[in-house]
């Protein structure tokens, strides 16, 4: 482990950027595109949309509701063993899934199983990022995250002609394949040990001072909505083209437009949060807000090309929101804290990823359209909108700090105070 006083910003960060690349592509581009298996499901199964829903938003509960356990290993042992087990168990997950002959073994192996490997995965490598880097945490971060846009561009198409040629049985083998190459880029991970640690105490001080800390609580719960309504396109927006009398490639590949500009709002949102001044938040606040606008036009929009206007608009603005947000957990709380604190934000907003895909196909099945589905979701993020501007200094111009913002850190901080709550220096 290296030890360093201050984030290296650059070095052997440049590779775990690259680590991050590959698993953010491995669990969060798998689980963009597996709206692509939802229809085959709900036709194997016979089972409502609102049942079949619940494998995806198990899984993306329990990557969230899990992450404090993997950024609680981390800490103990480093993520790199973490990362590794969990991508073992992620590709066993899959493995299973394609032994299924019931809608519970699909909740237990993709939705509990493989949610638990990307737990371990996804919320240590962020973490390790994030300490990483200071000035370009942002750039870094969205560079990071390209691999979500990219790999949803690829996976859709790719998973569509797997089911074509292979049914979905095959097709999940082949995904826990690619889900086994998680454990590679847990080997990239290089713990390193900053001046701040020692300082900030262990888990439990750590716990103990975010429940106390106000900006971080509003903060968990501004994420916590707009996770609510942000993966509803990725799980039904397949099926309401189909509803549309879109053929099943055409609309699965819809998805793979919104991934082609997804990278680009992700490295350019990257680079505006450092090169701005002021707190990031507001950067996320923008984004968010474009997001469910774009997201309550959806049923508006019945001809081709609106449609795809606003798929590419919606890949965009929802993955330029996504490095802003890990950018603003360092700000708030410090990098000594990242674990701890992007577990706990990752494991409350787990209740919006469990809820927002069931609530949308209950909503589909009792009105027979995905009309008031994508409604319902813009208005969770617009909700998520107004929660981030009640955090203090939102409307400051100074420039962007990762300095901790709490009193615990304030008391032990033998520099000029900080204010005990907000974004950034005054």
């Amino acid at each position: 482990m290296a030890l360093r006083a201050e984030p290296p910003d650059g070095g052997w960060g440049w590779m775990v950027v690259l680590s991050a690349f590959f698993q953010s592509a491995l669990v969060f581009g798998v689980l963009r595109s597996f709206g692509v298996f939802f229809v085959e499901f709900v036709a194997a199964f016979e089972e409502p949309a609102a049942r079949v829903s619940w494998i995806a938003s198990i899984g993306i509960a329990v990557q969230q509701f899990g992450s404090p356990v993997g950024s609680a290993l981390s800490t103990k042992f480093g993520p790199r063993p973490v990362v590794m087990a969990g991508g073992i168990l992620a590709a066993l997950g899959m493995l299973l899934a394609a032994f299924a002959t019931s809608l519970t073994h699909l909740y237990l192996s993709i939705g509990l199983l493989s949610g638990s490997g990307w737990a371990l995965t996804f919320t240590p490598t962020l973490a390790c990022l994030s300490r990483y880097f200071s000035r370009r945490r942002s750039l870094a971060t969205g560079l990071a995250l390209t691999g979500v846009g990219l790999s949803s561009f690829a996976f859709a198409p790719l998973f569509q002609w797997l089911l074509s040629q292979y049914a979905w049985r095959g097709a999940l083998l082949l995904v826990s394949a690619l889900s086994l190459h998680l454990v590679a880029c847990g080997a990239l991970l290089r713990p390193l040990s900053l001046a701040e640690d020692p300082v900030v105490g262990g888990p439990g001080a750590q716990l103990a001072n975010l429940l106390h800390h106000g900006p971080f609580l509003r903060y968990t719960v501004a994420l916590t909505l707009i996770n609510t309504g942000y993966f509803i396109p990725y799980v039904h927006l397949v099926a309401h083209l189909r509803d549309l009398d879109w053929d099943p490639l055409p609309a699965a590949f819809l998805l793979s437009v919104a991934a082609i500009s997804d990278p680009v709002g992700r490295v350019a949102s990257g680079w505006l949060g450092d090169a701005v001044p002021g707190p990031v938040a507001r950067l996320l606040m923008l984004w968010t807000t474009l997001t469910g606008v774009i997201l309550a036009l959806y049923p508006v929009a019945q001809a081709p090309t609106a449609l795809v206007a606003l798929t590419v608009a919606y890949g965009f603005t929802s993955g330029a929101l996504t490095p802003v947000a890990f950018s603003v957990l360092p700000e708030l709380v410090g990098t000594g804290k990242i674990y701890c604190g992007l577990g706990l934000v990752q494991m409350v907003e787990s209740i919006g990823g469990l809820l927002g895909a069931p609530l949308s196909g209950y909503l589909r099945d009792v009105t027979g359209t995905y009309t008031a589905s994508f409604v319902v979701a813009g208005a969770f993020l617009l909700a998520g909108s107004g929660v981030l501007i009640t955090l203090s200094h939102f409307f400051c111009f100074s420039a962007p700090t990762s300095k901790p913002q709490d009193p615990v850190t304030e008391a032990l901080d033998t520099k000029v105070p900080l204010p005990r709550e907000g974004l950034g220096e005054d």
